[in-house]
């Protein structure tokens, strides 16, 4: 994680997120999404304020990171669902886990209390990184969702801030 570095992601950034997201989703354990979306559709959808992308030591972009508000009602404004991946050259690099990192020291900040992820059980490279990085496991979906044909169940993970009470 040495050669590794975070910053907040910019639109400038737009492709390379989009391709690395792609990625994600064409390896078909990231989620349901089977196309990346617009870089406006993406834009809109998540807090701008909250998203982040790793550089690797020749200062590529290698991941990112960003959450998505879970509820327009008032009460729900500490809670997020966040989304995190990682180019496919660098996994196992501890480039989530910056990005993880960077994500819940700016959410506590703005004084989020719950950051969520839903996250198909065949990831488990993605469920041990959560659990190391304090999420627990809430429950299992079970066949919530059809992805390419088939049924897929989705375990839903959650960190609750130890600072913000």
């Amino acid at each position: 994680m040495v050669d590794i570095t975070a910053r907040p992601m910019t639109d400038t950034d737009a492709d390379r997120v989009l391709a690395i997201y792609q990625a994600g989703l064409d390896a078909g354990n990231a989620s349901f999404e089977i196309t990346a979306p617009t870089w406006a559709a993406f834009d809109a959808a998540r807090l701008a304020e909250h998203r982040f992308v790793a550089l690797g030591h020749d200062g590529g972009i290698v991941g990112w990171i960003a959450v998505s508000p879970t509820s327009t009602r008032a009460v729900y404004a500490g809670v997020v669902e966040h989304s995190v991946y990682v180019d496919p050259a660098a996994q196992g690099r501890g480039v989530a886990r910056l990005l993880l990192d960077a994500l819940i020291s700016s959410t506590e900040a703005a004084g989020i209390w719950t950051i969520q992820s839903g996250i198909f059980p065949e990831n488990v490279a993605s469920l041990r990184l959560h659990q190391r990085a304090g999420f627990r496991v809430i429950g299992v979906r079970e066949r919530v969702g059809r992805h390419h044909d088939r049924w897929r169940d989705v375990v839903l993970l959650e960190r609750r801030s130890p600072v913000i009470t």
